[in-house]
């Protein structure tokens, strides 16, 4: 499985921003995926997830904010992030794991992608 996460920047506070991950190598429909983000010097958290059957889980900082969806037909994952707040800004990560897993633990995903960089300014 290969994972190619793009579509992160530089916006404002308040701005919408929306990052994608390229899933290929593998059947997408039988793979649970998940974002995370790492900020300089903070531990990689887990914000929100997507199981093969769309249930949907978000870390507490971003419900309301960011949404997740995944497609099917072109095996991409997006994170819809609006609102845009400074303490968002990081390196963002998609990760992978087998059907129907959907959680915010980094040791439940067995493949993961480069990073995105998302900045907000102030």
């Amino acid at each position: 499985v290969q994972l190619q996460a793009s579509g992160g920047g530089l916006v404002q506070t308040g701005d919408s921003l929306r990052v994608t991950c390229a899933f290929s190598g593998g059947t997408f429909s039988m793979h649970g995926m998940a974002w995370f983000r790492q900020a300089p010097e903070k531990e990689r958290e887990g914000i929100s997830c997507i199981s093969t059957s769309a249930f949907t889980s978000y870390r507490d900082s971003v419900k309301g904010r960011f949404t997740v969806s995944r497609d099917t037909a072109k095996n991409i994952v997006y994170l819809e992030m609006n609102n845009l707040k400074p303490e968002d800004t990081a390196s963002y990560y998609c990760a992978s794991a087998g059907p129907g897993v959907c959680g915010l633990g980094r040791s439940m995903y067995d493949y993961w992608g480069q990073e995105t960089l998302v900045t907000v300014s102030s």
